[in-house]
């Protein structure tokens, strides 16, 4: 495994294995790695000749300058987990990234006006920024990104539209803990009893599955009922919606792909999660 942080050498690098023929896998990530992220790699080593992990903390996708202050950072700690499946480790610092103010603008229509999109304004443009440079600097012939960030997903997807970029966006699984609990960078802010608390959630989606022949309107009640009867839980939002469009629906259809997305805090830690319907 290579360390690198500087841009130049990492195109120096990747030209000499494209010039090779060897297939590139990018998994791009903000660091506190766990095993969700390692699945991604895993999935990435087995699908592509050489791996390139990026590490770095984003500062134009955080609309909140507290929640990027406290962001966890533990490069040491993720290079020894993935030091048996990395080839290639981009880490740079953000002057590196950002030598001056980005100004890149995407727009991303409907996709980005819900969800995350309306409680994070600016958020989606700021990782918009930040995938295109990579994608950019490393010209991968897959990405790979995990499915709990399901409308980050979406609009990557979009962003490789529009740039009409030649790479294969690889969806993967969501990572639990044992308690059902998503994994996640921020778990790592939050306390045994914290976690315990937060894992009820994907217990109430869970048991939300039972109620899927059940209008929707009653489905979003039942799963906001139930997650506000948790004191120690704030609820930001819970929508079913299109797994395309992401807008929400008002009916299950039988040839429509349907997921329902939350977003809730414990303590002052804000987490994500979904579950698919149908």
């Amino acid at each position: 495994m290579v360390l690198i942080e500087n841009i130049e050498k990492l195109k120096e690098v990747l030209f000499r294995i494209k010039s090779n023929g060897k297939s590139i896998g990018l998994v791009p990530t903000m660091g506190a790695l766990h095993s969700g992220h390692l699945s991604l790699i895993e999935r990435a080593k087995i699908e592509c000749q050489v791996v390139v992990v990026s590490i770095f903390v984003n500062p134009t996708q955080f609309n909140n300058q507290d929640d990027l202050s406290k962001y966890p950072r533990t490069l040491e700690a993720d290079l020894e987990l993935i030091k048996d499946y990395a080839d290639i480790v981009f880490a740079p610092v953000a002057s590196e990234i950002y030598p001056t103010p980005p100004n890149e603008k995407f727009h991303f229509g409907a996709l980005e006006e819900v969800m995350e999109g309306s409680s994070r304004p600016g958020h989606f443009n700021g990782v918009a920024i930040i995938v295109k440079r990579l994608f950019d600097y490393i010209n991968p012939d897959k990405a790979y990104f995990g499915e709990k960030d399901f409308q980050q997903l979406a609009i990557i997807k979009e962003l490789v539209r529009q740039c009409q970029l030649d790479i294969t966006i690889v969806p993967c699984p969501i990572i639990r803990e044992e308690n059902g609990l998503a994994r996640s960078s921020r778990n790592q802010r939050l306390s045994e009893q914290e976690r315990e608390m937060a894992s009820h959630v994907y217990k109430i989606l869970t048991k939300s599955l039972t109620l899927s022949k059940e209008p929707i309107n009653s489905v979003v009640s039942f799963v906001k009922t139930e997650i506000n009867k948790i004191p120690e839980i704030k609820l930001e939002y819970f929508q079913i919606v299109d797994d395309i469009t992401l807008q929400e629906i008002d009916t299950f259809s039988p040839d429509q792909g349907v997921v329902g997305c939350i977003a809730f805090y414990v303590s002052d830690v804000r987490l994500i999660d979904n579950i698919r319907y149908q």
